[in-house]
């Protein structure tokens, strides 16, 4: 098994995504708070350039300066798509302050797909959210802003011609600490039995394949145990989602998997976990190569 870090070869920075290859530029995030380097050929930043790229960064809680750093460096567009692995943040608290960060994300020129994390509140259990249908799948959205999109448990939706299914959700650690100080905790952080019957059901009938999946926690056998934290006592905690995502993976065909959480930067064979880097949606699989070899600069 090959397990490398979030590739820190840059000054010790944290190591960032849209990585190529052959890299003309290293640029640096504008924002100052030294969230890595962001790699990024011309080639493709020629290719993002109407086409509707998809992007994918990990846990934002509520902040959102490296998004807009990003889109204000790569040029984006509504056509284009960023990906947030689970606790964006943006249905925390409730009233003005959650209406200020819809109305500055709905303000930038990118599309939000977030999935579910264990710091927020599912936009089901809001109010004001309504369901339609956006690239095959089911995701919950407002009419006042409709470039934010929260995907719905166990849909598959059509990303840049993958087959994507989204199973969001982890358990709270520090669960106690937030229900003692009133900072905001949810019994419904896990996937529900039912999110989970959902959730086989539908790879049932994709014959246990799909190319990429989208998750917040790991299965059980990826956790980065060297980032844990020293005072938790790990037997104490409710480790049933990752459990249940080991299953899946032991049975699943994929092609990638994506996921947060836990604040690093790591891949373990064919998965990912994402904090503060970004990429380009599957930027290694063979349908996004041929895309790129068509772009000229």
């Amino acid at each position: 098994m090959e397990i490398r870090g979030g590739s820190g070869d840059e000054g010790g920075q944290a190591g960032s995504g849209l990585k190529f290859g052959n890299v003309s530029k290293k640029i640096l995030h504008e924002t100052g708070k030294g969230y890595g380097i962001i790699r990024i050929s011309a080639r493709e930043q020629a290719f993002g350039k109407g086409d509707g790229m998809i992007y994918v960064t990990g846990d934002t809680h509520g902040q959102f300066e490296r998004v807009e750093a990003f889109c204000r460096r790569f040029g984006t567009c509504k056509e284009d798509v960023m990906i947030i692995l689970g606790d964006a943040g943006i249905n925390f608290s409730g009233g003005i302050r959650d209406m200020r960060k819809k109305e500055l994300l709905e303000s930038l020129p990118i599309t939000i797909f977030a999935i579910h994390g264990n710091h927020e509140q599912r936009p089901q259990a809001v109010g004001g959210y309504r369901e339609r249908v956006w690239r095959g799948g089911v995701v919950y959205w407002e009419e006042a802003y409709p470039s934010l999109l929260f995907a719905k448990d166990g849909e598959v939706f059509d990303l840049d011609g993958k087959q994507v299914i989204v199973m969001g959700g982890a358990y709270s650690i520090d669960k106690m600490v937030r229900l003692i100080y009133g900072y905001g905790w949810w019994p419904d952080e896990q996937p529900s039995d039912e999110i989970k019957r959902y959730v086989e059901s539908r790879l049932d009938k994709l014959g246990w394949k799909v190319d990429v999946v989208l998750s917040h926690t790991t299965p059980l056998k990826y956790e980065p145990v060297e980032v844990f934290l020293a005072g938790v006592d790990q037997s104490r905690v409710d480790k049933s989602t990752e459990e249940w995502l080991d299953g899946i993976e032991d049975r699943l065909d994929y092609g990638k998997w994506y996921c947060g959480h836990y604040h690093t930067e790591k891949k373990i064979d064919k998965l990912e976990i994402m904090f503060e880097n970004f990429d380009v949606f599957c930027s290694g699989m063979p349908h996004v190569e041929r895309r790129r070899k068509q772009v000229t600069v």
